[in-house]
């Protein structure tokens, strides 16, 4: 009984941390201000999910976490938000960012399906306006005289009685 009153307090600490140990594990917007999720929605996480930072689901990621802890961080220190993502431009690069800058070959790649989609209306437009003019019935041949007509017909007729 003796060495079991010893064992009491670690016994206690250990079940009061397990109990705690689910506050670890809370969601990351849950821990974030509205400041730093409007940030973050600018942010991709870098585990190669391709979501947005503070959307990224995979259970205990720890590229997420760590990476919304610097932001919490950034955040509470007041830095602007242009500092603040340039910060993780920095660290990951330009990958970093949900939405690519509107920059050189980037604002190109902006304008591209735009373009392709009016080079492609008007390409079906000419297509269409040739195959309608196209379509306009051109006569079959000759016209021919009625004397001629009268003479196949009888012929016909001749030919079918024999």
């Amino acid at each position: 009984m003796k060495g079991t009153t010893k064992l009491l307090p670690l016994a206690l600490v250990v079940v009061l941390a397990l109990a705690l140990s689910h506050l670890a594990w809370l969601p990351a917007y849950a821990q974030q201000t509205e400041r730093a999720k409007n940030i973050g929605k600018r942010l991709l996480c870098m585990c190669n999910c391709n979501q947005i930072l503070t959307a990224c689901n995979h259970v205990g990621c720890s590229t997420s976490a760590a990476m919304l802890k610097k932001l919490d961080q950034v955040v509470a220190r007041n830095e602007p938000d242009d500092l603040t993502v340039q910060s993780f431009i920095q660290e990951w690069g330009e990958r970093v960012l949900a939405e690519p800058p509107a920059k050189g070959f980037n604002r190109l790649a902006w304008f591209i399906p735009g373009g392709a989609f009016a080079l492609g209306l008007v390409l079906v437009i000419v297509v269409i306006a040739h195959w309608r003019r196209r379509m306009t019935l051109a006569p079959a041949g000759p016209s021919v005289s009625p004397d001629a007509l009268s003479r196949a017909r009888l012929q016909a007729d001749q030919e079918t009685e024999e």
